[in-house]
């Protein structure tokens, strides 16, 4: 994520040519289920939206260097196959660090055509520390309570509040969870899916990832490259900017994704009469966020609030109708109930719970270093903010823990590699979480890799999202192992979703709990269950 917002925009991929099938073999007959092998029990757990799924659990090391120790609970879901041509597990992960995945499991049987999710066993599980597995970690309850200190550290007050908070959130977690903190990393999570593939009975795996679940994806491929069956990354990690540089860029491709909001509000000044000069219309947002700083929305939306709400509509544009609904009832009416109910609807998305938060920060402050100096903070994000206001000094809060985190270290992954079957990239030219550039890179980095590129697209998770062109591609290397081959930067492109219109999604997100309305535009229902922020 080394890139700047100039290159993420201006990027331009080359549309490929052919198609390579690889062989599709089965990683066990049909006579060799995976409930039969695994000695898994698993148990009835579906819900209204995913009636299917089954659930079950795994005991795996808390510290895999002594194996026969400790040990922790990783909770497992299921939909399983029902075709008599069995493809085996088909693990996936929805991103964060922290996302849950145990719905996720539901959520891809359903959107993948039947006669393809029939062949796989679709398994979710929450990673150590997450959701149902065992401990669920939660250092601080009520951590992003509103309302919380402005962002922007004006003032020394400020960011002394700031600051405090931040420190406080390290220390809590290394009292708290002293014991458990040292082993909650991406390498760990990634030998607990290789403990899931034994419990499953499994030769090998295949796997599909968004976000996070991209590194996920690359590590387990590095770590295990003989375990690998099929592997699909969807809105990728780049390797090389884990995690202090891959955050400094999301600041720049988000406040690009930002200004796109503004010029799509610009675009239909007949619904949102905030006029037709982008520039302007940014002018009222930031003006809005400085009366939010001295008096929040319904006691709940102050500055940092207002961000939190508008953060994920850089991840999907699904929500740029409420977002833009709000802000321009505020600007025009003085009304703040929009805003609040944002607030409640959407920004508890981004938080992902006290839990989500606790093992972002446990993961990625315990992957790789991160400069302990809070001058180089400062120094950083000044310099980010200068260019990029958007989102830089709430990310920089948002991860600021990390400048105190009491575990040491790990060393970063070296992900190349050359030993993996063909691999199925997805990437959208704008994306704001995991710019582009981090697509091209694992590209390279992954020798048999083939990359399908949304063009001119922004949003963050794009397969099963309602762009036929992707889904096409997936169910492909699903069904049978085909990748598409190209010479150019990209094997394959795909002309990007369209942008929402006003009427499309205005009462929709309204009624949405935790981002997941009953009736929504198309591809929320998967942009609920992605964790945000990586």
């Amino acid at each position: 994520m080394r890139r700047s917002t100039a290159v993420l925009c201006g990027a331009t991929v080359v549309l490929a040519g052919s198609l390579t099938a690889v062989p599709a073999q089965a990683d066990a007959s049909p006579s060799a289920r995976s409930a039969q092998a695994s000695g898994l029990t698993w148990k009835k757990c579906g819900t209204d939206d995913y009636p299917t799924l089954q659930c079950a659990s795994v005991k795996v090391p808390l510290n895999y260097a002594k194996p026969a120790g400790r040990k922790i609970t990783i909770a497992l879901s299921r939909v399983p196959h029902t075709a008599q041509h069995y493809q085996g597990p088909l693990l996936v992960n929805p991103g964060g660090p922290g996302g849950s995945g145990l719905d996720l499991a539901g959520f891809v049987a359903s959107a993948l055509p039947k006669q393809v999710a029939s062949q796989y066993d679709v398994i979710g599980f929450d990673p150590r520390g997450v959701g149902k597995s065992k401990p669920a970690l939660d250092c601080v309850p009520g951590y992003f309570n509103p309302v919380r200190p402005d962002s922007v550290p004006g003032t020394a007050a400020i960011e002394k509040a700031n600051l405090k908070r931040a420190k406080s959130f390290a220390k809590a977690c290394g009292t708290k969870y002293k014991d458990v903190l040292p082993y909650i990393d991406t390498i760990s999570a990634v030998k607990d899916m290789d403990s899931i593939r034994k419990a499953l009975g499994a030769s090998k795996i295949n796997y599909f990832g968004y976000s996070y679940g991209t590194y996920l994806g690359q590590v387990y491929g590095k770590l295990f490259p003989n375990r690998v069956r099929r592997l699909v990354l969807d809105s990728i990690v780049d390797p090389d900017g884990v995690w202090y540089d891959a955050n400094i860029s999301q600041d720049y491709a988000f406040d690009a994704r930002h200004k796109a909001l503004m010029a799509w509000i610009a675009k239909y000044n007949s619904t949102y009469k905030l006029g037709t000069d982008p520039a302007k219309i940014e002018a009222k947002w930031y003006a809005m966020r400085a009366d939010l700083a001295k008096t929040p929305a319904g006691g709940k939306v102050g500055a940092s609030e207002l961000e939190d709400i508008f953060i994920p509509g850089g991840y999907y544009n699904g929500y740029w109708p409420t977002l833009a609904e709000a802000f321009a009832s505020y600007v025009n009416d003085k009304k703040t109930t929009p805003l609040v109910k944002a607030y409640e609807n959407i920004a508890a998305v981004d938080a992902s719970g006290d839990n989500g938060y606790s093992i972002y920060t446990a993961v990625q402050c315990r992957d790789v270093s991160w400069p302990r100096d809070w001058k180089q903070w400062q120094k950083d994000n000044w310099k980010v903010y200068d260019k990029a206001p958007f989102m830089a000094w709430n990310n920089a809060w948002y991860n600021a823990p990390c400048a105190f985190w009491p575990t040491k270290t790990l060393k970063p992954v070296n992900v190349a590699n050359s030993k993996l079957p063909p691999v199925l990239l997805f990437q959208a030219t704008d994306d704001a979480a995991t710019p582009y550039q981090g697509g091209v890179n694992v590209h390279r980095l992954l020798k048999h890799s083939s990359l399908v590129v949304e063009q001119g697209g922004g949003n963050h998770g794009i397969s099963l999202s309602g762009n036929a062109c992707l889904d096409k591609y997936l169910v492909k290397y699903l069904t049978d192992g085909t990748v598409p081959r190209g010479s150019g930067v990209a094997d394959a492109v795909c002309k990007k979703t369209p942008d929402p219109k006003p009427e499309a999604a205005a009462s929709a997100l309204s009624t949405a709990t935790a981002g997941r309305p009953a009736t929504a535009p198309s591809g929320v229902g998967l942009h609920g269950l992605l964790g945000f922020r990586g």
